[in-house]
């Protein structure tokens, strides 16, 4: 078994310091994050109210003195 050359290895600075890339694995370019955030659902910008009438209507469904 041969030693590999720790000076082949490459790195990137990070916010948290500089850190090691594993051979073969490219770093996350702003790109990358930008297209995954593009792909993700869509989210609500604003809280969803319960929607508590009809067929929906858990604690209506909890009714037990119907039986």
């Amino acid at each position: 078994m041969s030693a590999r050359d720790p000076h082949s290895l490459q790195s990137e600075p990070t916010p948290e310091g500089e850190q090691t890339l594993i051979p073969g694995v490219r770093p996350v370019t702003t790109r990358d994050r930008l297209s995954l955030l593009m792909e993700a659902t869509m989210r609500p910008r604003a809280a969803q109210k319960p929607l508590d009438i009809g067929l929906f209507d858990e604690a209506q469904r909890n009714q037990l003195d119907l039986f």
